[in-house]
């Protein structure tokens, strides 16, 4: 039983959930949610944090500022409880509430953009935070769109703890948001001792590989302003899932007891999809297939998990009506 004295020194780093049941693929999720923060977001703010006190850069009197559509906004606020800074959280309207609430209680500042700029809500956050850096030069700015250790968490992590777990692992899907989970994946398995199939995982409407810009509500994977951490050259295929897919898989979960969040059935709607189309076959043995979880489900009860929330923005065709649901149910009985 482990014993510890800060937030950030628990993480369970190999859990992963078998979803062949749910999808008719066989899928293993690794699951980044179990740790004070919620999501796979603590590596990159630890490591971001720890680094910049290396550096030098945060001192006592220092105020962390950084751009965040929600988890990593989360991360940075246990972090900074926990060792005495103030953090000012940059978010905007699609932020969740429970998300912004929670920022909040662990004594963190959150503003909260509510009109988009010329690049979206990313450009008009970021343009925020530099604002703020501007007027005052307590505030450290960790930028995880150009932060390198964002990727190093995860090449020094992440990947290893799947390699471990996975030696014939065939393929890796890994959610596109800053993409540091991504290269910092995609970098490691390149050196590895065998191929392993990269790829990435991102929301439709996102700018991240050359789509057109679309409307995007659900915070996480993707981005209005091409992540300057993403080399593309690491990347094997790129897959785009649509919003309402993101919805119908994490219901899907949802029925068998796993409560995901959204970017999580953004990857997992992506994976199986691309395991369906590949016969989930490679030469004369099956595919062994690791999708990252990137996230729990609680902070998402009021939006995906919401019933009149999914039909308001994505139509009544989404989810099944709750009678039909019923009649199934009845049916199968």
């Amino acid at each position: 039983m482990p014993v510890i004295s800060v937030p950030q020194d628990f993480n369970e780093d190999e859990l992963y959930v078998d979803v062949e049941a749910v999808f008719g693929q066989r899928l293993f999720l690794k699951c980044e949610g179990f740790n004070f923060a919620g999501s796979i977001k603590l590596k990159a703010a630890t490591e971001m944090v720890e680094a910049a006190e290396r550096d030098g850069l945060l001192t006592k009197d220092s105020v962390l500022v950084e751009s965040s559509s929600g988890n990593l906004g989360v991360a940075l606020s246990m972090i900074a409880a926990s060792r005495g800074y103030r953090f000012v959280c940059v978010t905007d309207s699609r932020c969740n509430l429970s998300t912004r609430l929670l920022m909040e209680a662990l004594g963190s500042e959150v503003h909260v953009i509510t009109e988009p700029g010329e690049h979206g809500f990313l450009g008009a956050r970021i343009d925020h935070v530099r604002a703020l850096v501007a007027a005052d030069d307590r505030y450290v700015w960790l930028n995880q769109y150009t932060n390198p250790q964002a990727a190093l968490a995860h090449y020094r992590t992440t990947a290893p703890a799947i390699a471990r777990q996975f030696p014939d692992l065939d393929v890796l899907f890994v959610g596109a948001g800053t993409t540091g989970t991504l290269m910092g994946c995609a970098r490691y398995f390149r050196r590895w001792r065998r191929p392993v199939r990269i790829v990435a995982v991102d929301s439709v409407g996102s700018v991240t590989f050359g789509g057109a810009p679309g409307r995007r509500m659900i915070p996480g994977l993707g981005t209005s302003v091409r992540p300057p951490l993403l080399d593309t050259s690491y990347v094997d295929e790129v897959v785009h899932v649509a919003e309402a897919d993101t919805i119908r898989a994490c219901h899907r979960l949802a029925r068998r007891g796993f409560l995901f969040g959204g970017s999580t059935g953004t990857v997992t709607a992506g994976a199986t999809e691309w395991l369906a189309r590949q016969g989930n076959q490679h030469e004369d043995r099956q595919l062994t297939a690791v999708a990252i979880a990137p996230d729990l489900g609680e902070r998402y009860l009021e939006t995906i998990y919401q019933d009149n929330w999914v039909h308001q923005l994505y139509g009544d065709d989404v989810l099944p009506h709750p009678r039909s649901l019923t009649a199934a149910a009845s049916s199968a009985a």
